[in-house]
């Protein structure tokens, strides 16, 4: 029995930051980042102490996924307006693309790999029409035409995107990721999200296999990606 099941009569108690922080296996400093975004609900005591109901830590701990959203004229999602300007100036703003391979991001990948079982995980940026990878393990290429990239869907949302058969979803049934030599099936990629709140590309992790994404699983890639993340909005290139 893991410590889940151990909880399930205990939904309506409340636990410290320091109680919510050793339940979800992270930092005090991750927890108080999640309250303070608005991520879990939470109130103070009389005296001042932070309170958060168990209820919210395990709607945090459950996986999200993307819903599935028909494409406009049956193709690819599009990305248009403002708001992608904004966003394209951000990617370039970064300084990451076309940079050389960074260990601390490399670390993250290789992490990711590792702890969702799958033989290749990437850090992407989206840009105006190419996906590139800033790091990669088990992927032959440095980049692939955005229309290929699954995270040009997963940059949509902030929830994390999910495919746990591209076969079967018609967004990626043709995808020449999917029906090429490189057969993926599964992805799951969560953004990664500059200062500013733009989401610049994804922690991402594919299989040439289905299968699903256990919430364990789908914590540690989430935790993975906010990792990334604050390593780009310290400027590390």
């Amino acid at each position: 029995m893991n410590q889940i099941d151990t909880i399930d009569a205990a939904d309506a108690s409340v636990m410290t930051t320091t109680q919510a922080a050793h339940f979800l296996g992270v930092a005090v400093s991750t927890v108080q980042k999640f309250v303070e975004s608005g991520q879990l609900a939470s109130w103070k005591t009389p005296g001042g102490h932070r309170r958060i109901p168990m209820v919210e830590l395990r709607k945090l701990l459950a996986p999200v996924v993307a819903p599935v959203a028909a494409p406009p004229h049956g193709g690819e999602p599009t990305h248009h307006g403002e708001a992608e300007a904004a966003r394209l100036h951000a990617t370039r703003r970064s300084g990451l693309l076309d940079t050389p391979a960074h260990a601390r991001y490399d670390r993250l990948v290789r992490l990711a790999s590792q702890v969702v079982d799958t033989p290749v995980a990437l850090m992407t940026l989206i840009d105006e029409d190419r996906q590139w990878f800033k790091a990669r393990i088990g992927m032959s290429m440095t980049h692939t035409p955005r229309s290929w990239a699954f995270c040009d869907v997963a940059i949509l949302s902030d929830a994390m995107l999910v495919v746990e058969d591209a076969l079967a979803d018609p967004r990626f049934a043709h995808n020449p990721l999917v029906t090429g030599l490189e057969s993926v099936r599964f992805y799951a990629g969560a953004p990664l999200v500059d200062a500013g709140g733009f989401r610049l590309g994804t922690l991402c992790v594919l299989d040439r296999r289905p299968r699903l994404l256990t919430r364990e699983q789908a914590w540690a890639l989430t935790e993975l990606a906010a990792l990334a993340s604050e390593e780009m909005q310290r400027g590390c290139r």
